[in-house]
C-alpha cells in the first residue's frame, strides 16, 4: 500500500482528453442469443441485460486493433489541447489489451501518430490506465520529459468466449460478456495550478487469479483454452468491497473533501449492480457519476479515460474530480485532479 501528497515542483495536470469508439454496436439481447445458443441452453430473453444493467457496448471491427482506437483518441486528445504529435516527448500506452506481445505496442501507436517520444507499454488489467498518468506524472515531475501522452486501446471482446461447450464454459466466462471496446487519451503536462493532487493505492496480489485471461505468456503461451477471460464476478466484487470504502476513506482525511464534495466522481464501471453497491458505499450523489456501462459496457481500463473525456468541458477551473480505479489482480486506486 502506498499513499502520499505529491512533491511540488509541479504541479502536473491534465490538459486535454478524449475518446474514441468502434462504429459496430452489438446488443446484450444479440450476445446472449449467441453464446447461450453455443451453450445448448435456455434463458428467459433479456436475461443477460436484466442482469447487468448492459443494452449494448460497441465492437472493434477484425481490421481495428487495440492502437487503431488509442491512436483514435490520441489525435483527438492533442487536438484539444492544441498540439501536435511532435510536440510529445513521453508515450505511454497503458491498457489490458496489446496488439502483439513484442514489442511494445506504445511503438505501434507512435509510428501511426508520427511523433518521437520516449515510449512504453504499462499493464495493470483495468487500472493500466490511470497508472500511465500517475506514471507519466511521476516522470515529469522527476524531469524525464515535458510533456506526456497517454492512450488507451481496449479490444477485451476478443477475449470473449463465444462458442462455450458447455453450460460450465458459459459460467466461467460469464464475467466476460459484460465487455465492450473501446480508446481514450490524455495529455499530462505542466498546470500553473490545480492539477493532480493526490494519489492513493492499495493492492491485495493473493487474488490475482480471482480473474483474467491466463494465456499468452510463459504459463500458458500457446493453448487457445487460456485465450479467453474467465473470472469469478461475485468473488471480484467482494474483494472490492473490502478495501473500496478505506481508500477512500483515507483521501478523504488528506484532503479533506468528502465523496459529496466533488464536482465528479468517476469510478471503473463493470454492471449497474457493482455501480449501484458503489453508490451504497460510498454515498456518492449519483448525479455526480458519468454513467458509461448501460451503453458501453466493461472497456477495461479505457472507462476512465472516457468518463473524463465526457466531463472535461463541463468542469469549470478549479472543480476537483475523484477517480477510482478497480482493477484485476488485485488493485485500487484514487486519484484527485483539479482543472486548472
Amino acid at each position: 500500500m502506498t499513499s502520499h501528497q505529491l512533491p511540488r515542483p509541479g504541479p502536473i495536470g491534465i490538459t486535454g482528453a478524449a475518446e474514441f469508439l468502434p462504429e459496430q454496436v452489438l446488443a446484450s439481447d444479440e450476445v446472449q442469443d449467441r453464446v447461450v445458443g453455443a451453450a445448448g441452453i435456455d434463458l428467459p430473453a433479456g436475461m443477460f441485460t436484466q442482469l447487468t444493467g448492459i443494452r449494448r457496448r460497441r465492437v472493434a471491427r477484425d481490421d481495428e486493433y487495440a492502437s487503431t482506437l488509442a491512436v483514435g483518441a490520441a489525435r483527438l486528445a492533442l487536438a484539444r489541447a492544441g498540439l501536435r504529435p511532435t510536440d510529445i516527448d513521453l508515450l505511454i500506452f497503458a491498457s489490458a489489451t496489446r496488439d502483439v506481445a513484442e514489442p511494445a505496442t506504445a511503438h505501434i501507436c507512435q509510428a501511426e501518430l508520427g511523433s518521437q517520444a520516449h515510449a512504453i507499454d504499462v499493464t495493470n488489467a483495468c487500472n493500466s490506465f490511470i497508472n500511465g498518468i500517475d506514471i507519466a506524472r511521476a516522470m515529469l515531475l522527476a524531469g524525464r520529459g515535458s510533456r506526456a501522452l497517454v492512450l488507451t486501446g481496449e479490444t477485451p471482446t476478443r477475449a470473449i468466449r463465444w462458442q462455450p461447450a458447455s453450460v460450465e464454459q458459459l459460467r466461467r466466462g460469464i464475467a466476460g460478456y459484460t465487455f465492450g471496446d473501446a480508446g481514450a487519451a490524455v495529455v499530462v503536462e505542466p498546470v500553473r495550478s490545480g492539477g493532480i493532487i493526490d494519489i492513493d493505492t492499495e493492492t491485495r496480489s493473493e487474488h490475482w487469479d480471482v480473474g483474467g485471461i491466463f494465456g499468452g505468456g510463459s504459463r500458458h503461451p500457446r493453448d487457445l483454452e487460456y485465450t479467453y477471460f474467465e473470472g469469478d464476478g461475485h468473488a471480484l466484487r467482494g474483494v472490492f468491497e473490502k478495501i473500496g470504502t478505506h481508500i477512500i476513506d483515507r483521501v478523504g482525511e488528506r484532503t479533506a473533501m468528502a465523496i459529496t464534495d466533488y464536482a465528479k466522481v468517476l469510478v471503473h464501471q463493470v454492471t449497474v449492480p457493482y455501480l449501484d453497491r458503489f453508490v451504497e458505499l460510498t454515498g456518492v450523489p449519483p448525479a455526480n457519476l458519468e454513467v458509461t456501462v448501460t451503453e458501453l459496457g466493461n472497456v477495461a481500463s479505457a472507462t476512465l479515460g472516457i468518463q473524463l473525456a465526457r466531463v472535461y468541458d463541463t468542469l469549470a477551473a478549479g472543480d476537483r474530480v475523484l477517480l477510482v480505479g478497480l482493477g484485476g489482480g488485485v488493485s485500487v486506486m484514487t486519484m484527485v485532479w483539479e482543472k486548472s
